[in-house]
């Protein structure tokens, strides 16, 4: 039986652990078995730069921790070795770069992911890998919003130079019959 000390400081981890889920917005549980140092430091070196939190972690652990988050689903998948990526601010950081990874590296592996306190599977977080980044979805819903606008001015400017065609016309028409 594990000491007083030990149980102490597991009880701290999981409840550090928790937090960490509570306030991620979205998290990737991947297999890593087989990686070696330099692809393990280069990919969490890539991670750290794009504010995701990568580290590996003990099932029973993360499930407890998982159990106090109210993320319910995750036990399935953890089997084997387990490291999770935690993002709290992009919902497909950490997807995209686990699982442009795992298309160079045949052993590495997403297990499943969660998004918002819900579990979803393998394949759905190598959908979310497959969305642009935040700030491409932003500039095109921009780019929708801001073509209708574009349109009615293109039509506006028509109509106006219409009127100033017409007009410019009925000037002509008069000051030809004036002159003569």
């Amino acid at each position: 039986m594990p000491s007083e000390k030990i149980l102490e400081q597991k009880k701290a981890l999981v409840a550090n652990l928790a937090e960490n889920l509570k306030s991620a917005c979205a998290g990737v549980i991947v297999n890593y078995k087989g990686i070696n140092v330099a692809d393990d430091t280069k990919l969490r070196k890539e991670l750290r730069e794009t504010g995701v939190e990568y580290f590996v972690v003990k099932n029973t652990l993360l499930q407890r921790a998982a159990k106090e988050a109210e993320i319910d689903g995750l036990e399935p998948f953890l089997e084997g070795t387990t490291a999770i990526a935690i993002s709290k601010d992009d919902h497909v950081a950490a997807a995209r770069i686990l699982c442009n990874f795992a298309k160079d590296h045949d052993f590495f592996k997403a297990k499943a992911g969660f998004i918002e306190g819900s579990v979803i599977s393998e394949a759905e977080v190598n959908n979310l890998a497959k969305l642009p980044t935040k700030e491409v979805l932003v500039a095109k819903a921009l780019g929708g919003l801001n073509a209708p606008i574009s349109g009615f001015v293109a039509v506006l400017n028509g109509t106006i130079r219409g009127l100033v065609v017409a007009l410019g016309a009925i000037a002509s028409k008069q000051q030809s019959e004036q002159s003569a």
